[in-house]
């Protein structure tokens, strides 16, 4: 996926928000552009930033009155981007906007660029596609691997055999008759790290996750984990974690859950023995990977981006878990 394209759709959502509330003089409560709300809904910026990303920007929305922008402006906006003069283009969106240099990352040297970029993602997918955009394309892939958590890589995708112990992935049926296509086992992985990146995508959560650092009094009370001992011990060993008060300290729970909703149920989804290890991996490839950092993750509450990480720092076992997670004696 072209980086380039979802940096000009966050700076355009940027762009959108400073424009409206320049002009409405308010960031309570505004007018929600997504593609399910279409101006009907009234939400703050936070909200309305969280539906622009996860829900993308309704398309047909192209002139933007309901956010201050007077008919007049609409007028000349309609005809700027119908010539095919890129400097009347970028002069609309300078003059209207009041973007700097700042405002254009990557296309700061030459903002005709820029321009010529938002104005390409206007044209259709394909020849005669009504219902897309290449950008609004573009946006929904985006969505959907972020939501599905979709991976880049495919490295075992045609084997037919498991790479470790060789046992064929299909599920055997009646007289060991292998069903191909159906799969003898499925690992359901939520993967951290997008989760992490959308939380910063909400300006309340991304405060709230810097709250113990931008605490005014400290009473000698423990009101945050970052009053324990361990949390202050990671700090003094590892400085140039603990002085990002944006990385993330990890607790892990082992204890096993019923996704049935009933207690009755006999059905147990905890992985025998230490068979647990096969699904511990992915997550301990992520652990590993916040660790030595995620780059380009967007803090929307400073409005900048940041490198994150993370670490494990606790995790809430019961006596077998100490067993097989840990390698403890419990017997």
């Amino acid at each position: 996926m072209d980086k380039s394209w979802m940096h000009s759709y966050e700076l355009g959502v940027e762009a959108f928000f400073n424009f409206s509330v320049e002009n409405l003089l308010t960031t309570t409560h505004i007018r929600c552009p997504c593609v399910k709300c279409v101006n009907l809904k009234l939400f703050g910026v936070g909200i309305i930033r969280d539906h622009l990303y996860f829900n993308g920007v309704d398309q047909s929305y192209k002139n933007w009155t309901f956010h201050g922008e007077p008919w007049e402006a609409t007028t000349n906006a309609s005809r700027n981007v119908e010539e095919d003069d890129d400097h009347s283009r970028y002069s609309f969106v300078s003059e209207e906007i009041e973007m700097d240099d700042n405002d254009f990352g990557d296309f700061g040297s030459d903002p005709y660029e820029f321009a010529n970029v938002i104005g390409d993602g206007d044209q259709p997918l394909h020849p005669g596609c009504r219902k897309y955009t290449k950008l609004s394309a573009l946006v929904k892939l985006y969505n959907l691997k972020a939501k599905h958590g979709m991976s880049d890589k495919k490295e075992y995708e045609d084997s037919t055999n498991c790479p470790t112990c060789g046992i064929s992935r299909w599920k055997e049926g009646k007289y060991s008759i292998l069903k191909e296509g159906v799969l003898a086992k499925v690992v359901w992985n939520f993967p951290p790290i997008p989760r992490f990146k959308r939380m910063f995508r909400s300006h309340e959560t991304a405060k709230s996750l810097t709250w113990h650092a931008a605490r005014k009094s400290i009473d000698g009370q423990m009101s945050h984990p970052a009053d324990s001992l361990s949390w202050k011990l990671l700090d003094d060993k590892w400085p140039e974690f603990g002085n990002e008060p944006r990385n993330l300290r990890l607790a892990l729970s082992s204890d096993g859950f019923n996704p049935h909703s009933s207690l009755s149920s006999r059905y147990s989804c905890w992985p025998p023995g230490n068979d647990i290890d096969v699904y511990l991996e992915p997550l301990i490839n992520d652990l590993k990977s916040l660790w030595d950092g995620i780059g380009g993750v967007y803090d929307v509450h400073n409005g900048e981006y940041f490198t994150l990480r993370a670490a494990l720092m606790w995790t809430i076992n019961d006596f077998p878990a100490y067993g097989n997670l840990s390698g403890c004696v419990v017997k």
